[in-house]
C-alpha cells in the first residue's frame, strides 16, 4: 500500500486531470537507443498513470497521445507511434473495459490510418457504457485547431439562424469544442522538466493548477501521480477570488 496514496483526501479530488507524457525520445537516448524504444517503454507509464486514477476515483482522464504538431516528425517515427497505438489498444481494451472506465477521443482523427481509426472505434464502442470514470485520448489533437474550428462552426450555424451572435457565451462557445461533454481541467501535470504546454487544452486549462515534473514519462509511477494530487489538494483554488473570500465559502 502506497503512503502518499493515504495522504489524498477523498473529498477533494479533480474532478479531471490532463498529462502531457513527455521525454519518451530523451530517456531512450540517455539509455544508447533510438526515440521509438522509450516509446514501447512508456506504455507501462501510461498504465500507470490510469490505475492511479483509477484507484483514487478520479472521473476524468486526459492522455496527450499524439499532436497534431506531431505528424511533422520522422515518418518511421510517426509510423511506430501509430502502429504501436494499435498494440496497445489491442492488449489494453479488456482491461480498460474491467476497470469499467469509458474511453473517448479528442481530435482530427480524419488524418488518422484506417487501422488506428477501426481500433479506436472499437474500443469506444466496447465500453461506451461503462461509468467508473472516463479515459480521454487527445490523438492528432491541437488545441489552436480545435479553436479555430469551433469559431468556423458558430459562424456558420450564425448565419444559419441558428444561433444568435449576441447569445454567444463562454458556455456556449464550449459546446462547439471536443471536450463539450467533459468538465473543465482541475489538473494538468507535465513530465520530462519542460515547462510549457504545447497547445494542449488552452481553453480547458484556464484555471488548472500546473505541475512541472523533473522526471522522464517511461519512469512515472502511481506514487508520482499520488504525490501530484496532494500537491494539488494543498493549493488554495481562487478562480479570481481573493483567499479571504475562499475561506468564507
Amino acid at each position: 500500500m502506497s503512503l502518499i496514496k493515504d495522504k489524498i483526501d477523498p473529498d477533494n479530488l479533480p474532478k479531471h486531470v490532463a498529462v502531457i507524457m513527455d521525454g519518451n525520445g530523451r530517456w531512450a537516448k540517455s539509455r544508447g537507443e533510438e526515440r521509438t524504444f522509450g516509446h514501447r517503454n512508456a506504455i507501462n507509464a501510461v498504465r500507470n498513470a490510469i490505475n492511479a486514477c483509477n484507484e483514487t476515483g478520479i472521473p476524468y482522464l486526459t492522455l496527450y497521445t499524439f499532436s497534431s504538431e506531431n505528424w511533422n516528425r520522422p515518418a518511421e517515427e510517426v509510423n511506430t507511434l501509430m502502429n504501436l497505438l494499435v498494440e496497445t489498444l489491442l492488449l489494453e481494451a479488456e482491461e480498460i473495459f474491467s476497470k469499467g472506465l469509458r474511453m473517448h477521443v479528442i481530435g482530427d482523427l480524419s488524418k488518422l490510418p484506417p487501422l488506428v481509426r477501426d481500433q479506436l472505434n472499437s474500443v469506444i464502442e466496447l465500453t461506451k457504457e461503462n461509468t467508473k470514470g472516463n479515459l480521454v485520448l487527445a490523438i492528432s489533437y491541437g488545441s489552436q485547431n480545435e479553436i479555430l474550428n469551433a469559431v468556423k462552426n458558430i459562424s456558420t450555424d450564425v448565419k444559419e439562424g441558428k444561433i444568435n451572435a449576441e447569445d454567444i457565451d463562454e458556455k456556449l462557445f464550449e459546446n462547439y469544442l471536443y471536450t463539450k461533454n467533459f468538465p473543465p481541467v482541475d489538473l494538468l501535470i507535465r513530465t520530462s522538466g519542460e515547462i510549457r504546454i504545447s497547445n494542449f487544452l488552452l481553453w480547458q486549462i484556464a484555471y488548472a493548477e500546473l505541475q512541472f515534473l523533473d522526471v522522464l514519462w517511461p519512469d512515472f509511477t502511481k506514487d508520482i501521480f499520488f504525490q501530484c494530487i496532494v500537491d494539488y489538494q494543498n493549493k488554495e483554488r481562487r478562480f479570481g477570488k481573493t483567499g479571504e473570500q475562499v475561506k468564507i465559502q
